[in-house]
């Protein structure tokens, strides 16, 4: 008996390693299409390889970097998007591309995961392009505009009604991955005036290339 089950165990562990070798490939394409799909929906028009020219950002107070895809057109630089998360959403961490064209103003973004309440959470794709009232980020620079929830003391963008930990999440990773933006055109020699965000870009961050 403990030899069949031996045998039976290898031959599962066998199949089931055959399985995964044939399925590795597909899922690691549909992955990489789904980021490409998600990089174009927030950037301006590019006809470069982002993902293959990635690059890292670390922000102080943690180790996980927040990603910058360039974006480039006839080789000249036109914008990026950036993954970037937040761990202070009310059901924990939430992860947000943004796009930026070359000045730093918003052109889009994607909520990629959260766990907020469901709902509430699920909002946050819609809330922040609306026109009414200051709901919208679209268009503006956060160099220009205090992305704050309107209810904190200087804030310039109208939170999620009865979301304001889901809003806050929101903007402070669209605050940090603007930082993350504009300490990769500074360390590429795209940033036109360094001091624009008066160092808020590289102060207390790493950054580095991917490999």
């Amino acid at each position: 008996m403990a030899l069949s089950l031996g045998i039976i165990t290898i031959g599962a562990s066998a199949l089931l390693a055959w399985v995964n070798s044939l399925t590795a490939g597909p899922i690691e394409e549909a992955r990489q299409k789904s980021e490409i799909d998600a990089i174009k929906s927030v950037t301006p028009p590019f006809d470069n390889n982002p993902r293959a020219e990635a690059w890292d950002w670390i922000p102080e107070t943690d180790t996980v970097p927040f990603i910058v895809y360039p974006a480039m057109e006839n080789g000249a630089f036109v914008g990026a998007a950036v993954n970037g998360y937040s761990k202070n959403g009310f059901g924990g961490e939430i992860k947000v591309m943004y796009g930026f064209d070359s000045t730093g103003a918003v052109t889009g973004y994607q909520v990629l995961s959260h766990a907020e309440t469901p709902g509430l959470g699920a909002k946050m794709q819609e809330w922040f392009s609306m026109d009414a009232g200051n709901r919208s980020v679209l268009g503006k620079d956060p160099a220009q505009t205090a992305m704050y929830v309107s209810k904190d003391a200087g804030g310039a963008i109208d939170g999620i009604t009865a979301a304001t930990i889901t809003s806050r999440a929101f903007l402070e990773t669209l605050r940090n991955c603007y930082k993350a933006f504009e300490a990769y055109k500074v360390d590429h020699g795209y940033a036109s005036d360094v001091n624009r965000t008066a160092g808020d870009a590289t102060t207390g961050a790493t950054s580095h290339h991917q490999s």
